[in-house]
């Protein structure tokens, strides 16, 4: 299984690669407007059947079957034609989508009329998600906004076990009974989850001037404490603002952090180096990166002396990630680790691997640019801390007003220098 896994995504990376290869010079191109990254499945026994069968439990035991799952997603750039990419990266069984549909979102979970598109694979309707493979719909018309919110609908008609998806969606996802997928709302939804469900990626085709950003991290980059519905992570407003600079329009933005996420180590996520080809080479159109891990690996090694890591190993799995992004002309920028003395996982050691952490990345001069997202959101008075406005009270991660202020604090002239 691993080695099928592991040639599935080196597939991947030559596919996306040869790809980009064979765009000529000045034509439009494939980049991506919205991407999320699953997180690392833990295979566990067959569970018992819950009592309620249309329980948040039972479709993070079993998942789904004989229903459609309608996700909203917020795109960056826009356009008139695109692609929607699945995985099933970690799943155990192959799953069947029996038909998918994509469409502009009215208000909540209703379309616009006269918007929806069935997405074909092949010319067909369906599809079956191998595990360890990327699926790439076929190309479909349909003319979207920057910023604009659309709905990727999936019906399937079989039990597919144990779904990959990622928990913070920021985004409310609607679940019904039967094939639902070019319905125009659902009017009465099962349940309603915050997560996204084997969606990988949308690209859209676009100029040749366009590019894209990956925004490269753990739950600080996921966007978790931020208000669901509200598009309030440092990425999606970072999108936000590219969108109205005429000179950094046509750049879009894909966020791919996972909360709890190391640099080093596996956890809730494969590691960054571990996912690096997938989620950072595997995106459309791809020309910087930005990358913000490492306080997870600092703070589990200051509670756990099996867990414990260096500042200079830290650094050293950055110098890894520039390397590899510098190989295939992308350029990155190094993100200051944010406050978290009063977290649950603070300790003294953790804060000194931490500044040291922070001081290479600004002095290094080792990235391409900085994001100084410490300067931002540290407590004049205590520079260990978080602002208090910014704390929602865990002192780990902003609040809707901190993202704000990272968001902000990006220099956007590092996207125009060429």
């Amino acid at each position: 299984m691993k080695l099928r896994l592991t040639l599935a995504l080196i597939g991947l990376q030559f596919a996306s690669t040869a790809t980009l290869l064979a765009q000529p010079a000045g034509h439009d191109h494939w980049v991506t407007t919205w991407a999320t990254s699953p997180p690392l499945a833990r295979v566990q026994s067959p569970p018992a059947a819950p009592a309620n069968p249309n329980s948040q439990q039972s479709i993070n035991e079993r998942g789904f079957t004989d229903q459609t799952v309608r996700m909203i997603v917020r795109t960056s750039i826009g356009g008139h034609r695109l692609r929607v990419k699945f995985a099933n990266a970690f799943g155990a069984p192959p799953v069947q989508i029996g038909a998918a549909h994509i469409a502009l979102r009215d208000k909540d979970s209703q379309i616009v009329a006269a918007s929806d598109r069935p997405l074909l694979f092949n010319g067909k309707p369906g599809c079956i998600l191998i595990p360890g493979v990327a699926l790439v719909s076929d190309p479909v018309d349909l003319t979207f906004d920057p910023l604009a919110y659309l709905t990727v609908s999936l019906y399937f008609p079989v039990e597919t076990g144990p779904p990959n998806s990622h928990g913070t969606g920021l985004h409310t996802t609607y679940i019904s009974k039967g094939d639902a997928s070019a319905q125009a709302a659902i009017a009465d939804p099962l349940l309603t989850t915050a997560s996204y469900y084997w969606l990988s990626a949308i690209d859209v085709l676009a100029p040749a001037k366009a590019a894209s950003i990956v925004a490269f991290g753990d739950s600080i980059t996921d966007g978790a404490q931020s208000t669901v519905n509200t598009d309030h992570s440092w990425p999606a407003l970072l999108a936000a603002r590219l969108a109205k600079n005429p000179k950094t329009a046509a750049i879009g933005v894909s966020n791919q952090g996972i909360g709890g996420n190391r640099v080093l180590r596996d956890i809730t996520g494969v590691s960054a180096l571990g996912r690096f080809d997938r989620d950072v080479l595997g995106q459309s159109g791809v020309k910087w990166l930005m990358v913000l891990e490492g306080i997870n690996d600092i703070g589990h090694g200051a509670i756990d002396p099996t867990e414990q890591v260096t500042a200079e190993e830290i650094i050293g799995g950055y110098k890894q990630l520039i390397d590899a992004a510098h190989d295939h002309g992308i350029k990155v920028i190094g993100c200051t680790l944010t406050p978290y003395e009063g977290a649950n996982y603070s300790r003294p050691e953790g804060e000194a691997a931490r500044e040291a952490v922070n001081n290479w990345i600004r002095t290094s001069h080792a990235f391409d640019a900085v994001a100084d997202f410490e300067a931002a959101t540290r407590d004049p008075a205590n520079p260990k801390r978080i602002r208090a406005e910014f704390d929602p009270g865990d002192h780990l991660h902003p609040n809707n007003a901190g993202y704000e202020a990272m968001a902000n604090a990006i220099d956007l002239t590092i996207f125009t220098h060429k």
